[in-house]
Parts: structure tokens; sequence; C-alpha cells
């Protein structure tokens, strides 16, 4: 402390001897109570600083370093990226591939919400890029010793970003299968015996809004079949906020081995927004009977064959009337407010907008029981999205099943199916 005293008065002591007559007093003192204002800093010599680095603290490894297993008590390690690194830029252009991950299983995600649900899910990190040590403060940290982790500029992660307002965190995962993955406790405890199928939908956003609905009505699990969007496109997972993690998402299904993942005795119900019965009423208001429901058919296909052949004698127009028939499954048909939870267990069939239902959606449904649920909309209105459909009909069948454990938990009795 004196040598620090003698260290910082020094040059006020010299200032004094200097002007004869005290002549200098007021400036020594001057430059006294200016010190005291503005103290000196005695910075310590960098080798000495990093050696007395608190456990704990992370380490910058030198470029091109591949982060070793941490010391025990010294965190993460992580690599700079300097000027001129590409890695994060070739990262995310092939991670937005389709074809990238089909072929190497891996996946992009994006935010500190999204990538710590996956963490929590099980899913496996494989490189890590953020702006600020303070992202990786909020992640399990005993879930990615084994990451690559690279600290880069936020304004080349903002450059790279598809997010509105980047949050300085993009991660490179293997792409999760759903047997192994470790959902939450509260999602399994409000499961529900209710599935989703999704029918050959395309829309990245109308997919994510549907995983994100099924999984806050409770359903089991959801189905995709071949033609759907991947459900691990970057706008679904947007869409999706965090349902990919909540829920087994089973896609790239044929239809064949759909049934294998449902629960045995499951009625199949496909969703409709008009009453085939009023069909005929419908086309002579509108002309356009294909501008309704989600169910792709030929609604016109007699009259379209009369038009453009009418050298087609009787036996043939029997026979592609039969074969219209026999391509079209009937279904018995219902509105989605009347009671359908009385089978063990219920699926739901959602189809594209552009496309509809398949004809083996149908035939799905009618070889399980099940109906043609309708959403009436008002004539002259076009049908609804797909996933205002879906949200309509999985939280209806959830609100039926309440009410009717409630009805049974004071002794009502209802019929039994078939």
């Amino acid at each position: 402390m004196a040598a620090l005293r003698r260290l910082t008065l020094g040059p006020a002591a010299a200032l004094l001897r200097a002007q004869p007559g005290g002549a200098g007093a007021g400036a020594a003192r001057r430059w006294v109570r200016a010190l005291r204002r503005s103290p000196v800093r005695v910075l310590p010599p960098r080798k000495e600083q990093r050696a007395a680095a608190p456990a704990g603290r992370e380490l910058a490894e030198p470029k091109g370093a591949r982060p070793g297993p941490s010391p025990p008590g010294q965190g993460l390690r992580y690599e700079k990226a300097e000027a001129g690194d590409r890695r994060l830029g070739k990262v995310v252009t092939i991670a937005k591939s389709k074809k990238f991950r089909d072929q190497h299983g891996k996946i992009l995600l994006e935010g500190r919400r999204l990538i710590k649900d996956a963490l929590d899910a099980g899913a496996v990190p494989q490189t890590l890029f953020f702006s600020t040590v303070g992202h990786l403060k909020e992640l399990p940290e005993g879930k990615l010793k084994k990451t690559t982790l690279v600290k880069v500029k936020f304004e080349d992660i903002k450059n790279w970003s598809d997010l509105i307002t980047p949050q300085g965190l993009i991660g490179i995962f293997s792409r999760p299968d759903h047997a192994k993955m470790t959902y939450p406790a509260v999602q399994l405890q409000n499961s529900l015996p209710l599935s989703l199928i999704c029918d050959n939908l395309r829309d990245p956003g109308n997919l994510g809004t549907i995983l994100r609905s099924a999984a806050g009505a409770g359903c089991s699990k959801v189905l995709l079949t071949k033609g759907c969007v991947d459900p691990w496109e970057p706008k679904v997972l947007r869409a999706g906020m965090g349902a990919h993690f909540r829920l087994p998402i089973i896609a790239n299904l044929e239809w064949e081995s759909i049934s294998n993942y449902l629960p045995t005795d499951t009625q199949v119900y496909v969703a409709d927004s008009h009453d085939p019965r009023t069909q005929d009423k419908m086309e002579d208001v509108s002309g356009k009977a294909s501008s309704y429901g989600w169910v792709s058919r030929p609604h016109n296909l007699k009259a379209q064959i009369g038009r453009e052949d009418l050298a087609f004698d009787s036996e043939s127009e029997e026979e592609e009337q039969g074969t219209d028939e026999a391509w079209i499954p009937e279904l018995d048909t219902q509105c989605y407010h009347e009671n359908w939870t009385l089978a063990p267990a219920a699926a739901v069939v959602i189809g594209g907008e552009t496309h509809g239902l398949s004809t083996e959606a149908l035939r799905l449904a009618e070889s399980t029981g099940g109906k043609r649920l309708i959403i009436p909309v008002v004539p002259g209105v076009d049908s609804l999205n797909s996933a205002m459909a879906a949200s309509i009909l999985l939280f209806e069948w959830k609100r039926q099943l309440q009410l009717r454990e409630k009805q049974e938990s004071k002794g009502w009795k209802f019929p039994a199916l078939g």
C-alpha cells in the first residue's frame, strides 16, 4: 500500500518541490482530487490473469481446435471463429436442403427455446454456433460436453438466420428418432387415445400449426404419409413452436403400414367441410363442387366423360361408373359436434388443401367403421384451412371425451359401439 501511495503521489510531490514558495500547492491538490475521482487500475500480466481465472470459466480454444473432454469443474470449451470463417454459412445452407437432411440425418434448429426443448427430449447436438457466452449458460451444460461449440459474431448469425429477430443461437442436430426420445412427463400424463394422420399435407406453415395443435390437445402421436412436407423443414419447426419434441412424429409412411402404428380397435375418421347429402344443391348453386371439402375426387366425372367422348357405349359407361364407385368408398356422415368417442381410440385424417384426402384414407376409415366428420360452413364460403379444421376436430374430441368421463362418473351409461 505504501508503494502504491508513493507511486500515485509522486507526481504531486514533485510538482510541489518544483514550485517555489508553494506556488504549486493548488495544482498538486487538484492532481490528487482528480486521481481520487479516477483511480488508476493496475492490471496483472496476461499470463498471470489466465492462470488466476476462476474454475468453471469458459476458455477459448485456438482456431480449428476441436473441444475435447472438459477438465472437471472447468465448464465448456469452445472455439472462436475468426474473420473469413465460412463454416456457419456452409452448414446452414446445407442443412436447409431436404436431400442433405435425408442423406446425412441432420437437422437445423434455431433459437434458445427450441434448442433447449430438443436437448431436454434427448436430441443429439453436433455443432452449436452462438454469439455470446450467455447463450450457453441458458442450456443444460451436461448435454453439450461432446458438442462442437463455435463462437461467431452476431452479424454472421443474423445474415444466415431465417428469423425476423435472430436470437444468436443456431444448432445442428442428428435427426431425432421418436423411439429414442424422452418426451415431457406432463405431456405423457395428459396424452389421449387420439392419433392424427396427415395425408399429403404440403404447406410447411399448416403442418407446423397442426403439430402444435396436436400437442396442445394431447394427441398420442402424429403420422405423416408419403407426400407430406418434411416435418424437420425449418418453416415447419418455427410454426410448431417446440411440438416436435413433445409427441412422437412418424413421417414418410406408406398407407399399408399406417394401421401398424394405431392402437387396436381404433376408429378412423376423415375431415370434410360439406355433407355429401347436400352436394347436388351445392353444385347447382356454385357449379364448383370441388371447391368444398378436403376430399379429392372426380365430382363431375360422369358429366365430363359425356362431354368429352360421346362415342362411349353404355357398357363402357357402366364400367366407368362401377370403377368410380369402387374408387371412392361410401362412408356414413355425421357433424363433428355429435358424439364420436364411443370407440376405445380414434384417429383423425386431415388432407391437404390442394389434393384433398386420398382414396387410401377413405378406405382405411371404411375398414375401421369410421365416418366422415362434417364441419358445416356457410354455402358459398370456401373450405376451412386444414390447420383450422384439425384444431377444431382434435379439441372437440377431447371435449367430448372429458364430458363422457364426467357423465360416466355420475353413473350414466352409453350404448356399446357396433
